[in-house]
Order: C-alpha cells, then structure tokens, then sequence
C-alpha cells in the first residue's frame, strides 16, 4: 500500500502540458502512480479544487547562512519551494580559508547575516554540503563563487592574475565541481569579482564545461552597459563552450525603460546560435543589495577593513562623490546615483534603526546634509552591513522579460535586516496569483513550467522537477483562486496565501499552510550523469 494519495488533484506536471485530473500515490519519497483506478494509501488528502505540481525550485537563492541557522526555512517552505540554488552572485562561504573566511563574513554581513555562536567548521565545498546534508527544510544547489574563488588566490587585488594564480582558481574551481556543486558563479559588480577580465572568466568557464555545470554570472552592469553586459555573457559562453544562466535578468534604471526587448533579442540570437541559455527573474519592480556595493570598485580594492579605513579620507569622500553623483559609478551599473531611489532595508547596527525604511534623500533632507555624506557616514557607522531597496526598476520590462520561453523563476531573497524585500517571502505565489491569475501575463501551467520543470532540466537534476511515477516527491499543492504574495515592503515577512501542503523528498515540511518543522531537504550535488543527494 502506498503512504500518502493525494485524491481527486488537478495536475499540472511541470512539462507544459495541460492540466489533467488525477489521484496521486507516493510511496518511500517518490512518487509511485499518476492516475490508476482504485488507488488506496495509508494518509489520504482531499486534493478536490486544487492544484497539485513539482515543488518550485529558486533558481537565485540568498540563504547561505539562514538555511542552516534557521532550518525549517518558513519564508520558503510557505512558498512552495522545494529545492535553491545558493552561492550566487560570485560570493559565499566555500572554498574559504582562515583568512578569506572572517572578511567574507563582514562582506556578507548584509546578505545573510552574522549570527552569534554559528559553527564555521567547514572549509571546502564539500564540507559546506555536508552541513547541509545534517538537516535542513528544503533540497539545495551550491555554485562554486568566483569572488571567493579570487580571494583565496590573489585576495583582493584589482589586477589581473598571474599564470600561476589563475592555475590556482581553476584547480580550486574543479575541485568544488568535482565535490558537487553544479556551476560557477560571477559577481561583477562586486569585490573583488569586479576586478576580473573577459580572459579569466572564459579560462575558468572552460572549467564548469568540462564538468557538465553552467556560468551564472551576476554580469557588470543592469543599468547603463546593460546590453553589453549581457553580451560579454554571451560571448564567454560561447568561447568556453558553457551553458549560461542569465540571473536576475532585468533592463533597469531610467535609461532602459522598455527596452527588455532588446535584451530578448540578443538572448534569441544566442538561441538560435545553438547557445545552452536560460534565465530568471524575480517579480518586482525594486532590486536589493547592500548599501556598499554603490561604491565604485577603486573604493573597494582591498577588502572591508581597507574601504572602511579609506572611506575617512576627505579626498577619497570627494572622489567617491563625483563618481556616484556626476559621473555614474560602476557600483551603481554607471547610473548616476538618485538618493531618492535608494531605501534603507536592514542595518547591522542597532543603534541605526532609525534609518531603516527611510530614504538616504530624506535622511540628509532631515539632517541638512548631502546624500553622499550620509551615504559614506553610514557605510562606516555600520561597518559596510547596510542593505538596501533600489527602486529602479519598470513594470513593463518585468513582464515582457516573465513571458520569454527561457524564463525561470528566482527570488533573489535576503531574509536578514529590520525591513527585507519581500520577494524573500512572495515570489512565487507573485507568479501564480498576480502576474497569473489576477494579470494574465502566464498561464498557469506557464507559471509552474518556469518554477519546476525547466529549472530542473538547467540543474540537470536526477529525477525532479516533473510528476511523474518514479520522480522524487518534491510536490505542492495549492489553491489556484486564492493563491497570493502576502508579504509587502511595509510587512515583508508576511507568509503567502493559498499554499496548502509541500512536500520534500516526500516527507510534508507544511501541512494545511502550516511548517511542520520537518528537515527531509539534502545538498543535490552534480555528477557526470545529473545531479545527486547523497
């Protein structure tokens, strides 16, 4: 007798196909019938009315440190996602050393928090996914992060790597792919990712190919070199015979209003020349990140302790000024910096609360001060732990950019600060219930294919993504007329709505909208075949 049947469900499998009504059995962690007559089990759920689906997968995760100090991971859980991919944006905790391990962890103060008492035990990737492996809500990828990877080889010198150094990142990059990570990612906007040429990003490329992973870079600019950018992506993909993954993919900033077209444009020519190519995007109009990444990349050189001792030079302050106020900072993707635009999200400083939700215009507004000045005052007061809303994006990008066939599905989430992004909390049940249901941009088989099926087949996981009879049970089901984000800037940590029961590895980790606490959830590594858990 099977263990669980979900009875009576609409199905919709993650392939694109149509919807279909079935009964539903999973037995041992996978799914054993799809459809049958007489089917019976041991737990049955009246799945009348709702939708039942592959659990999501998050294809530009931020959870780090969050999914090991907080395991039964609710902002995910409550959404419906089953398996993310972390290490994104060229910098996490893997490979490090006793040296490159303390700065990252001032440096990602405000991605992922720094909580007291954490067990920092691991050193290499392996290490790090057998941590995971210990117990944890939901499944996970791990990209090797190519900032990481620099530090430990030439530490944060703006420079180009010798033969001997770029040897070593390429030897440290094989060994995390060979302990199962499922690709490389670039931070190119960021220390000390930003440092790197064209050269020594398709030298390490070449890399992930031979390991049958892909590239996703977080590219050098979302704002004024947009589309070159993106090009430059392409371009190193096609050199080192690399898939690649455009990650947050978004035209934003005054200056690409309407123009994901031509984002598009160069994504389909780079299908058509037979290019492996996806991307993600969130569904959001504001983007997220730390109030330091503004600084322009000279600024940064060295790592924290150099910036923070840099930032009290009076003549630095003025050149930081003219660079993000007259001429665009490369921090900022070139844009010329509008105070107005950026937000106070969380900082590390308790005493800083009162900066929180507040602009940095209406900080100096209120304080007669510019907004540079209380941009650099308060990058040291809180020692370069300050995240940050952009809201720089458009409406019509986000929705012509959803619709395009290589499109998946990533939160780009932080879960730390006062006031986070709510698409930490919302996103996918965004797709489903607004976007979807309320706005008709996907269908929602559309919708389910972006968040299950094709995520699946770009990690090249073994026997996920589908529902289908020997499949893991990583499932969802949910209401399609209530399901909703819930959460807001205002209350960014507000579960979803409409999300009834999630399974991992088919073991219930929410149950009737509620997390069970369970922590069925394992590190998924790569192999020459897919991908594993072990």
């Amino acid at each position: 007798m099977a263990d669980l049947l979900f009875r009576g469900a609409t199905v919709i499998d993650g392939s694109g196909a149509d919807r279909f009504r079935a009964d539903v059995t999973v037995t041992d962690g996978t799914v054993e019938a799809v459809g049958g007559e007489g089917l019976t089990a041991r737990q049955v759920i009246d799945a009348d009315g709702l939708v039942l689906t592959p659990g999501f997968i998050d294809m530009h995760a931020h959870s780090d440190l969050r999914l090991l100090a907080e395991p039964a991971h609710p902002s995910r859980v409550t959404q419906g996602v089953t398996c993310e991919v972390l290490g994104q944006d060229g910098l996490s905790y893997a490979p490090v050393d006793d040296t490159t391990l303390p700065a990252l962890r001032r440096q990602l103060a405000g991605w992922n928090g720094d909580p007291d008492g954490f067990d920092w035990s691991w050193r290499s990737v392996g290490e790090y996914l057998d941590r995971l492996d210990a117990g944890i809500a939901v499944n996970a990828c791990y990209l090797v992060p190519h900032g990481s990877l620099r530090m430990l080889a030439m530490g944060w010198d703006n420079r180009p790597p010798t033969p001997a150094e770029l040897s070593r990142m390429r030897g440290l990059l094989a060994r995390g792919m060979a302990e199962g990570a499922v690709g490389l990612s670039t931070g190119l906007t960021y220390t000390p990712g930003m440092y790197a040429d064209t050269e020594e990003l398709v030298a390490l490329c070449e890399v992930v190919a031979h390991y049958g992973g892909f590239h996703a870079p977080h590219q050098r600019s979302y704002g004024a070199g947009a589309l070159e950018g993106y090009a430059e992506m392409v371009e190193i993909a096609g050199r080192a015979g690399c898939p690649l993954h455009l990650t947050h993919a978004t035209m934003n900033f005054g200056v690409n209003r309407g123009r994901a077209g031509e984002l598009l444009e160069l994504v389909d020519q780079a299908l058509a020349d037979g290019l492996d190519l996806t991307l993600d995007s969130y569904p959001y109009l504001p983007g997220s990140t730390t109030l330091a990444a503004l600084l322009p990349s000279w600024a940064t050189e060295g790592g924290p302790d150099a910036t923070l001792a840099r930032l009290t030079d009076p003549a630095v302050r003025e050149g930081v000024r003219i660079e993000v106020e007259e001429k665009g900072s490369d921090g900022c993707h070139g844009v010329v910096t509008d105070w107005e635009t950026i937000q106070v999200s969380g900082v590390g400083a308790p005493e800083l609360a009162d900066r929180v939700g507040r602009t940095v215009a209406g900080i100096a507004a209120a304080e007669g001060r510019s907004g540079t000045e209380v941009f650099l005052d308060l990058l040291i007061a809180d020692r370069l732990a300050t995240t940050i809303l952009q809201h720089v994006g458009h409406e019509e990008n986000v929705r012509e950019v959803m619709a395009h066939p290589a499109h998946t599905v990533g939160s780009d989430g932080l879960l730390v600060g006062a006031r986070p992004h709510p698409r930490g909390w919302g996103t996918f049940p965004r797709y489903l219930g607004h976007y979807g249901r309320e706005l008709g941009v996907l269908t929602l088989e559309q919708a389910v294919t972006r968040m299950t099926g094709r995520p699946a087949r770009r990690l090249r996981l073994d026997r996920r993504g589908l529902v289908r009879p020997g499949f893991h049970a990583d499932l969802v089901l949910f209401d399609p007329e209530t399901v909703r984000d819930a959460a807001t800037f205002d209350h960014p940590r507000t579960p979803a709505v409409g999300i009834e029961h999630v399974y991992v590895n088919g073991r219930p980790v929410l149950s009737q909208g509620r997390p069970t606490g369970a922590l069925p959830g394992r590190a998924l590594r790569r192999t020459e075949q897919g991908t594993r858990a072990r």
